[in-house]
């Protein structure tokens, strides 16, 4: 495998596997696969994955280590984390200043000390975060399904109104957007399994009606000239009848959606001022407000990301330690109260909630200890500024994720990374295709669901050899 991958690279491997995704065919449905209709064993029924997009520190936020204050001169070596640890509800656990409200409600839920990334040479967020929302390292030969658009496809939606995925916060007119972009598909499932995009939910309402002052008659036409520029473009030249009649189902959905009553699942304003501020530090926060107003009204799989920009929000390549003061502000009070309404509403216990990142930072390590890759970043072995107090680096070998809902065991604690540097998981280390076949346990949906494509198979996990971990599980 190329270890060396640059974005164009990327780019042009991934265009050339969505062309070749469009060509494939019907993907055949596998004997072993069940599309359509859930397993009768399942816990949940819905997803929402809150994406902390540019690699959240394991050790500043949800698995603090020894906090070393800043001062002038300090050994950059010395610094594991520039939190203080603060208690949470549970006996003997903490987590960094800053999150004590998403600690007060981990009697709720479990955090992941040791998730591992997958090891792709030099560190490129975007390859990374393939990697995390299709499982499989790109480029592919075939254009991999995001993991919400495997559950689409497999599940159906619960509300036939309700797009089944809906992806909240991610704009595609910023750096690395068009890399991002290749993983934000259905890949060969077909566009009626892709996602519902809403860039900004402050404007969730505008991407379910019609511009304003357009007449619904106008949208038809503008509709059909829609339709008539499709089919002269690249799919309607290299699409075949399944990936054309998969487009039509879904522009048939977004219909179906516009003239709904659920629609006003989208706009924010019909929710009481109090809840609102609650939930309004930002655009991360409403998305999540959406995601629990998408999961009352029956969607499959909601993402709510803080938005990967590069060198913004968790890329932290400067001004670590205070980015994540912000950070931090944006996402404890909407995290604790998206649990906190999920279970009084009574939707919590079949509702599985993922808190995760790409992968975690440290100041002195990129990559992994064993397998060191090329800096990106100076880091000074001595620092008088405070930007350079904070994690820097991409960090690999220790991540934390948090788990609610779901059949997930609540009040437990996963996995175990060390307490001196290099910070790298020393108990349990769980992989992306665990996580991966973790939530499809939780669904229902089989460890060997594949689907046939160009004469061979392609399953949830390569090779199909991915396995839940039973131990998350109550």
């Amino acid at each position: 495998m190329n270890n060396n991958w640059n974005r164009r690279e990327f780019i042009k491997k991934s265009s050339a596997a969505t062309l070749a995704a469009l060509a494939a065919g019907a993907p055949l449905t596998s004997l072993l696969s069940s599309c359509n209709s859930r397993r009768t064993n399942s816990k949940a029924d819905t997803v929402i994955l809150l994406w902390m997009a540019g690699g959240m520190a394991h050790t500043d936020t949800f698995d603090p280590k020894r906090f070393t204050p800043f001062s002038k001169g300090m050994n950059a070596n010395d610094v594991l984390s520039t939190f203080k640890p603060v208690p949470t509800i549970l006996d003997g656990v903490s987590f960094s200043e800053g999150l004590e409200s998403i600690g007060s409600i981990m009697d709720k839920g479990t955090v992941i000390r040791s998730y591992v990334a997958g090891d792709m040479g030099h560190i490129l967020h975007s390859r990374h975060q393939y990697h995390w929302h299709t499982c499989y390292k790109p480029p592919q030969s075939v254009s991999a399904p995001h993991i919400g658009s495997w559950i689409a496809k497999e599940l159906g939606s619960v509300n036939p109104v309700i797009p089944a995925f809906i992806d909240i916060g991610q704009r595609f007119t910023l750096g690395e957007g068009e890399e991002l972009k290749a993983f934000h598909t259905a890949g060969f499932l077909g566009s009626e399994y892709g996602p519902f995009l809403i860039p900004d939910p402050s404007a969730g309402l505008e991407s379910v009606r019609p511009p304003l002052g357009m007449s619904s008659m106008r949208f038809e036409k503008r509709n059909q000239l829609y339709n008539d520029l499709m089919s002269k473009g690249a799919m309607g030249e290299y699409g075949s009848d399944y990936q054309k009649e998969s487009l039509r189902r879904s522009m048939e959905q977004a219909y179906m959606l516009l003239k709904s009553p659920e629609a006003a699942a989208f706009d924010l304003s019909k929710e009481p001022k109090e809840s609102y501020d609650i939930y309004n530090t930002g655009k991360f926060g409403l998305g999540c407000l959406m995601a629990r107003r998408l999961t009352e009204q029956g969607a499959r799989f909601i993402s709510v990301t803080t938005e990967y920009e590069p060198f913004k929000s968790w890329d932290t390549h400067d001004n670590g330690h205070t980015r994540l003061i912000d950070m931090k502000k944006q996402i404890d009070g909407p995290v604790s109260q998206l649990v906190k309404d999920l279970e009084k509403s009574g939707h919590l216990d079949r509702t599985l909630i993922i808190l995760a990142s790409e992968f975690s930072r440290d100041m002195m390590v990129e990559g992994r200890p064993d397998l060191k890759v090329e800096e990106q970043v100076a880091q000074p072995d001595i620092i008088h500024d405070i930007k350079n107090y904070g994690m820097h680096r991409h960090f690999t070998d220790g991540c934390s994720i948090l788990m609610f809902g779901g059949g997930i065991k609540k009040g437990s604690v996963y996995g175990k990374t060390a307490d001196e540097r290099p910070c790298k998981t020393v108990e349990k280390p769980i992989m992306i295709e665990q996580i991966h076949q973790t939530i499809y346990h939780a669904l229902g949906i089989a460890e060997d669901a594949h689907y046939v494509v160009e004469k061979r198979p392609f399953y949830t996990t390569p090779d199909g050899l991915g396995k839940a971990e039973m131990g998350l599980f109550a």
